[in-house]
């Protein structure tokens, strides 16, 4: 077998020191177009392909970053959670069957897809490879241990690695997780203003629409869903309104956790006024329910998500809620990342970003504002 070509005989061949070399592989806008065309037709020449390995020996870095996420279609325990706007039967012109969940329904981009496009981007732009890593029913700690070890910093989406986890492989490597810190969390972090975002879209309701009683649906395990409950608990009681202890969680051990909710509500004769959900999946799921039990959103329940993803804008009646900037936090996961990499002595960095409240339809608004 010929030997390998190296980074040596390219920048023999191109006429330039080795550093242009790499730098015309790692870091290209940073190399003139001519000198960068004469490296990369000399690589070409060679068969030469830049060895991350080798990189790694001679600067202790892969030049990559790791992302470990999660993808709700192709993990089974997320099944129920796809989301997406019923499709419509051009003969008969009747909304499909929601006996499946999944039945009927046209997917969009979710906020893990919108954000995960934001690391993509921004390692694009800084000349960092990414990895990406997802949920194994077998191990997920192997995974993401395998992931972090090819790295040379790693982002995490939230409850997706047990926390002493990721606290095991901090010690080695920079470590972000995408989502409100908790108490005990000693991690760099990129979260939203979930407090004010949710007590701002509350008061809403209760200001402008005068809603009194209100039901909030999110699970108090997250602490991003923590933090939008609290902001919902503080607007009813600033408005002098019954506060719920803790929000009705979506079960995921049936098949249609949202209809049985609506299905109880409606049995019991304690259908709310309105349903503030923690995410927009939450919030779709919720109106379909509430359109297969023939109840009208908005005239008689009022419905709101938290997100922003793109399904929201186009279901019907469209919904309102509060947008995070997804992208942005995804390119703010990279630029911690990065500065954990150039300062590793300093603390964990924690960066929040703020919201947008969008409302549509689905709170009785009929144009869309924002404020």
């Amino acid at each position: 077998m010929a030997k390998r070509p190296t980074v040596y005989d390219v920048a023999e061949r191109a006429g330039v020191s080795i550093a242009t070399v790499s730098f015309t592989f790692r870091r290209p806008d940073r190399v003139r177009n001519s000198t960068r065309e004469a490296v990369l037709a000399a690589a070409r020449a060679l068969g030469y392909l830049p060895s991350a390995s080798a990189r790694g020996l001679a600067d202790g870095r892969t030049g990559a970053l790791g992302l470990y996420s999660f993808d709700y279609l192709l993990d089974g325990a997320h099944h129920d959670q796809a989301v997406g706007v019923p499709a419509v039967d051009t003969d008969a012109g009747a909304s499909a069957s929601h006996d499946d969940p999944n039945e009927g329904f046209r997917l969009f981009p979710l906020y893990v897809d919108e954000v995960q496009r934001g690391v993509e981007l921004e390692c694009w732009r800084r000349g960092y490879a990414l990895m990406i890593g997802g949920g194994s029913h077998v191990s997920r700690e192997a995974v993401v241990t395998d992931v972090a070890g090819r790295v040379d910093g790693l982002a995490v989406f939230p409850r997706t690695v047990p926390h002493d986890v990721l606290k095991h492989i901090s010690r080695r490597i920079p470590v972000v997780e995408v989502s409100e810190p908790s108490d005990e969390d000693a991690l760099s972090h990129v979260t939203v203003d979930n407090f004010t975002g949710m007590r701002a879209l509350t008061e809403h309701l209760v200001q402008d629409h005068g809603l009194r009683d209100l039901l909030f649906i999110g699970t108090s395990v997250m602490s991003d869903i923590e933090a939008r409950f609290k902001g919902f608990q503080a607007s009813l009681h600033a408005a002098g309104l019954r506060v719920a202890r803790q929000p009705l969680a979506l079960r995921g051990d049936v098949g249609n956790p949202a209809a049985m909710i609506i299905g109880d509500l409606v049995g019991a004769k304690t259908l709310p006024e309105g349903v503030v959900c923690a995410t927009d999946q939450d919030a779709l799921a919720i109106m379909d329910a509430l359109a297969d039990a023939g109840i009208d959103v908005p005239r008689q329940v009022a419905v709101t998500g938290f997100d922003g993803i793109v399904a929201g804008c186009i279901a019907r009646p469209t919904l309102t809620t509060v947008r995070q900037p997804m992208e942005q936090m995804g390119r703010a996961v990279v630029d911690i990342l990065i500065k954990r990499l150039a300062h590793p002595e300093d603390p964990p960095l924690s960066r929040q970003l703020p919201v947008q409240i969008l409302l549509r339809e689905s709170c009785g608004c009929r144009t869309a504002l924002a404020h």
